[in-house]
């Protein structure tokens, strides 16, 4: 596979309700071009091509036509080729392969990546009903008024039917996830106190099932950018420092239900074998095993979710994540730490920004700038996007560039 690199990255503050600050998608947008540009050095005039992931805009602000946003706020991108692509929470993962196949192509050289959501236009409670539009509609979690902690919470069921689960082990990765946060300064939840018994109901009120309240990812708005680059355009800019290199990547898709995931994969050991054959694709590509992976950058929209890529990754044989997590491995500390700056539960989730953020912490971390979320010594580092109930799945190996 031709090389793709990642010339520079930027996340804006997850913190941050652009609503009440009378901001709306395309300030935010404005800010990602503005600064994906100068972390990667690079003026609107070098990019070729532009892929935006967003998952719900029309549904959050009314603004559709996402792709013709960026040459709106900027000039410099008049004219430039441009798309929106929309895969649920996987939205900024599709947007990276499609970036990636421009430039494998040869088609264009330097690309621009963009992944933007606002979420917080609406009270909760109506965004967790917008978030539904990512499972079937009309069709499953029928009258549950939270749709994706129901799903995930069945996912937790199935867990424990099939291999035993303990709740302790997904309080402690809501645990490890926002307590790392507090040192990243872009985390949403970096403020936060954190409850010392996260099993008091009335502190962590279950929200359905196993599933309670900081075992959640928040609504959030935000956005990410990275700018990425062939082969043939370092060639013409040695002077150039890229952050990574993207040695491998997969991308699987199956049906939008839960439930036909589950039955498909009973008489199997991952509980998701599509996920599990991503991962390893991806592996493939890269020409590594786990063990050569200094960390990854998981989907943890709930804790379930994590538990589950956990095993799938192969940190543990299927069924066993319970050991990563108690043996401390996946602290950032930790043998192979498992979202250092937070994850989604802690960093906070812009759905459709969520992928090309993973991608961006990433290449941070393979070029020693992660700051204090930094990995000591990291090298290669895993992603894994998840749209929907793992419908879609787009995964990344994500290596240091050559000296």
């Amino acid at each position: 596979m031709p090389n793709v690199w990642v010339l520079g990255a930027y996340q804006s503050d997850f913190a941050r309700n652009l609503s009440r600050e009378g901001l709306g998608v395309d300030a935010l947008t404005s800010e990602l071009v503005t600064h994906t540009l100068d972390a990667a050095g690079v003026g609107p005039d070098a990019i070729e091509v532009i892929h935006v992931g967003n998952a719900f805009g029309q549904l959050f602000t009314g603004q559709g036509h996402l792709g013709a946003l960026p040459a709106t706020v900027e000039p410099g991108l008049w004219g430039v080729p441009s798309a929106r692509h929309e895969a649920a929470c996987a939205s900024g993962g599709i947007a990276i392969l499609a970036a990636m196949a421009d430039l494998a192509a040869g088609h264009y050289d330097c690309a621009l990546v963009l992944g933007v959501e606002l979420e917080r236009t609406v009270p909760g409670d109506e965004a967790a009903r917008l978030l539904g539009a990512a499972a079937w509609v009309g069709h499953e979690a029928q009258g549950v008024p939270f749709v994706w902690p129901h799903t995930f919470a069945t996912v937790a069921e199935e867990y424990a039917a099939r291999y035993g689960l303990d709740e302790a082990h997904l309080r402690e990765i809501s645990r490890i996830n926002l307590t790392a946060a507090r040192a990243n300064p872009k985390a949403q939840t970096r403020s936060w106190g954190l409850p010392e018994d996260l099993d008091d109901p009335t502190v962590n009120p279950v929200i359905d099932g196993r599933v309670r309240r900081y075992d959640c990812s928040q609504i959030t708005d935000g956005g990410a950018g990275v700018v990425l680059v062939s082969d043939r355009w370092r060639q013409a800019h040695p002077e150039a420092r890229v952050l990574a290199r993207i040695d491998g990547w997969a991308h699987r898709t199956v049906g939008l239900p839960l439930a036909p995931k589950l039955e498909r994969s009973r008489e199997q050991p991952f509980v998701m074998p599509h996920l599990r054959q991503a991962i390893t694709d991806a592996y493939g590509r890269a020409r590594v095993e786990v063990g050569d992976l200094d960390g990854f950058e998981v989907h943890d929209c709930f804790t379930p979710s994590e538990y589950l890529i956990i095993d799938h990754l192969g940190l543990t044989p299927p069924g066993e994540s319970w050991r990563a997590i108690e043996s401390g491995a996946i602290a950032r500390t930790g043998a192979t730490p498992v979202n250092p700056g937070g994850g989604l539960i802690g960093g906070g989730h812009p759905v459709g920004a969520t992928g090309v953020r993973m991608l961006g912490d990433a290449a941070l971390q393979v070029s020693g700038q992660a700051g204090a979320t930094q990995i000591e010594g990291a090298q290669r580092i895993g992603v894994v996007n998840i749209g929907g109930s793992t419908a879609t799945v787009v995964t990344l190996v994500v290596g240091a560039a050559p000296a």
